[in-house]
C-alpha cells in the first residue's frame, strides 16, 4: 500500500547506457512559438486540456529562453521524470504530470512535424504545474478554505513572477529547484517527512475496536485484547509485555498508561479513558492517516505565503497561539477557539491596537441567541452582570422601557472588570467578523485537551506575556501603568504586528513523528475529495501531435 513508485525510475536506469549517447532529435529555429500560439489544438492530449494560465506560464517561460527548446538532453530528463517521482512525498499524484506520456514522447521523437515541439512543451508543461503546486498549493485555496485577507496586510511576494523567476534560472538543477519550490516552513517539512515515513511503513495488523461502554482504569471489558493489540502495532506497547499466558480482560494499569500516551499524540484528554473521541481515533485506519497528512500538506503549501518571519499564528483546531520572530516559534499559549456552531474564520491581518481594561458590547449572535432568552428568563439578568442597555447612537435606555419580546435595535455592554469576559486586555485586528484575541475570566478551561468553546473569538491563556512580546520595553511600563488604572485606554503599539488564524489537522516534529488533532470543523474530508477528484482520469495516452 505504501510502496513508492519505482516502475519509471527502474525503466529509466534500464535504458540510462542509450541514453547517455542519445539526445533529442533537434528542431528548426522558431517553431515552439507556432505551437503555442496554437495551444491546446496544436499537440493533442494530454496537452488537450491547457488552460490559460498554464498557457500563459508556458509562453512566458519560452519567451524569457527566446523560444528554444528547452529539454535538450536525456540527462535533463531524466532529471525530470525523477523529480515528479518523488512528488508522491509532498501527497501529490505523480500521474498528474504525465511523465510516462513525456517519457514516451521524447524517446520516440521523430521529425514528423511539430512532435519534438509539442514533446518539449509538453515536458515544459508538466515542470511549471508541479512547480506551482509545490508552491502555491495543488488547488486554489479560496474556493476550499478561504482566508480573509486585510488590504493593510503587507502584500505578500507576487507568487506568479517568483514562479517563473524559480522556473527559468532552475532548469540545470531540477532538484534544487523543484525543493526551492517547496514552502521552506518547518512544518511543511516535518511533515513531508512524516508522509514518506507512513508511506514506506508496512500496514500494522490490528482490527477495529468496537463500541461499548467507556472504558475506565480498573474495569474489565472483552475488548482489552483488541485496545492491547491496537496500541502494541503503533508502538505504544511492547511486544513483550503482555503476560506469557496472553492478556485477559482488565483494563490494567500499563494499558491505562499506553492509552494516555496515544491521546497526548492524537491532541485528546489524557485520562486513560476509553470514550466515544478515543475510539473514533483508535479505529482510524493507515489509510486515513496518509489521507490526514496529505490534505495538510495542502494546507501548508498554503499558509505559507501568509506567515511571515514576525507573526502571530493562531493555530484553531490545535488550539494554540504561537509567536514568530526570524521565523522561528519564539513563544506559545494555549488558546480557546470557536465551537463548531460558530467557528473561528481564518484571517490574515495585523494587530494595530490592544484595548486595556475593555468593556464588552456583545456581539448581534450572541445578543440574539444567548443574551435575550436569559434577560427573558431572569428580569434582573443585567443588572447582575452590570450590563448597560444602549441604543445605535449610544445612548443609554431603562431596561424597563424595552420590549424584550421584541427589543429592536439595541446593544448590550458590559463595563470593564473582574467578570467581563474579555478579561483585561484585547489584542484587535482588522477583519469583517469581529474577531479578536483577548484574555478570559474562564482559566479553567485551557485545561481540556479540545479547547472549542467560544463563540468565535480566541482566548489566550497568560495573555500578558503576548502583550509584551508586541510591545517594546519602553511601551510596557505605559501599558502597566494605564492598565492599574482600570479606565477602558486604546493602546497603538509602534510596530503593527501581522498575524494569521489558520486551520490544520495534523503536524509532525522533526523526526517525522505526525501528531493528530480531531477535526473539528469537519473540513479534511472536503478537502481530501477535492484533491482526490483533481487526480481522476490523469492517466493519458501517448501524445498525438496533429
Amino acid at each position: 500500500m505504501y510502496k513508492k513508485h519505482t516502475s519509471g525510475l527502474l525503466f529509466t536506469l534500464l535504458l540510462a547506457p542509450w541514453l547517455a549517447a542519445a539526445e533529442p532529435i533537434p528542431e528548426p529555429a522558431g517553431s515552439i512559438q507556432g505551437v503555442l500560439q496554437n495551444l491546446p489544438s496544436a499537440c493533442g492530449q494530454p496537452l488537450a486540456d491547457v488552460d490559460t494560465t498554464a498557457l500563459e506560464r508556458l509562453s512566458e517561460l519560452y519567451r524569457r529562453k527566446q523560444f528554444d527548446m528547452l529539454w535538450t538532453s536525456y540527462a535533463q530528463i531524466d532529471a525530470l521524470l525523477v523529480q515528479l517521482e518523488a512528488l508522491v512525498d509532498d501527497g501529490l499524484e505523480p500521474a498528474a504530470y504525465h511523465p510516462e506520456a513525456i517519457r514516451r514522447a521524447m524517446l520516440t521523437a521523430t521529425r514528423d512535424p511539430l512532435h519534438r515541439e509539442c514533446s518539449d512543451v509538453l515536458a515544459s508543461h508538466a515542470y511549471l504545474s508541479a512547480l506551482g503546486h509545490l508552491a502555491q498549493g495543488r488547488l486554489p485555496q479560496d474556493r476550499i478554505e478561504p482566508v480573509w485577507h486585510s488590504p493593510d496586510a503587507a502584500a505578500t511576494p507576487k507568487a506568479e513572477a517568483h514562479l517563473m523567476s524559480i522556473a527559468s534560472e532552475g532548469l540545470e538543477h531540477l532538484e534544487h529547484t523543484f525543493n526551492k519550490a517547496r514552502p521552506s516552513l518547518e512544518q511543511y517539512n516535518n511533515l513531508r517527512k512524516a508522509y514518506a515515513r507512513l508511506r514506506d511503513q508496512p500496514e500494522p495488523e490490528w482490527q477495529r475496536i468496537p463500541a461499548g461502554q467507556t472504558l475506565r482504569p480498573g474495569m474489565s471489558d472483552p475488548r482489552v485484547p483488541l485496545l492491547w493489540q491496537r496500541l502494541s502495532a503503533d508502538g505504544y506497547l511492547l511486544a513483550t509485555a503482555a503476560a506469557p499466558g496472553g492478556v485477559d480482560d482488565r483494563y490494567s494499569d500499563q494499558l491505562v498508561d499506553a492509552l494516555k500516551a496515544f491521546q497526548r499524540r492524537h491532541a485528546l484528554q489524557d485520562d486513560g479513558i476509553l470514550g466515544a473521541d478515543t475510539l473514533t481515533e483508535l479505529n482510524a485506519t493507515p489509510a486515513d492517516r496518509l489521507n490526514q497528512l496529505r490534505v495538510n500538506l495542502e494546507r501548508f503549501r498554503w499558509l505559507s505565503a501568509d506567515i511571515e518571519p514576525r507573526s502571530l499564528l493562531v493555530d484553531i483546531a490545535g488550539g494554540r497561539v504561537i509567536y514568530f520572530r526570524d521565523s522561528s516559534p519564539q513563544w506559545e499559549a494555549r488558546s480557546q477557539v470557536g465551537r463548531n456552531t460558530r467557528q473561528t474564520p481564518s484571517i490574515k491581518s495585523i494587530v494595530t491596537r490592544i484595548t486595556l481594561n475593555p468593556t464588552w458590547t456583545v456581539p448581534p449572535t450572541i445578543l440574539r441567541e444567548d443574551k435575550l432568552p436569559q434577560i427573558r428568563e431572569n428580569p434582573g439578568y443585567l443588572a447582575q452582570h452590570n450590563m448597560q442597555v444602549l441604543d445605535y447612537e449610544g445612548r443609554v435606555l431603562d431596561p424597563a422601557t424595552v420590549d424584550w419580546s421584541n427589543p429592536g435595535r439595541i446593544l448590550l455592554r458590559q463595563a470593564a472588570g473582574p467578570d467581563n469576559p474579555l478579561g483585561r486586555v484585547v489584542i484587535r485586528f482588522a477583519n469583517p467578523y469581529s474577531i479578536y484575541l483577548h484574555d478570559t475570566p474562564s482559566q479553567g478551561l485551557f485545561a481540556r485537551s479540545q479547547r472549542a468553546f467560544s463563540s468565535g473569538c480566541v482566548r489566550v491563556e497568560s495573555v500578558m506575556q503576548l502583550v509584551d512580546l508586541l510591545l517594546s520595553e519602553a511601551e510596557r511600563e505605559r501599558v502597566a501603568q494605564l492598565l492599574d488604572t482600570g479606565l477602558t485606554y486604546e493602546y497603538r503599539p509602534t510596530e503593527p504586528t501581522p498575524i494569521l488564524l489558520a486551520y490544520w489537522t495534523a503536524e509532525a516534529d522533526s523526526n517525522g513523528l505526525p501528531r493528530y488533532r480531531p477535526d473539528v470543523y469537519r473540513r479534511d474530508q472536503k478537502l481530501l475529495a477535492a484533491l482526490q477528484a483533481a487526480d481522476r482520469g490523469l492517466v493519458r495516452p501517448a501524445i498525438n501531435p496533429h
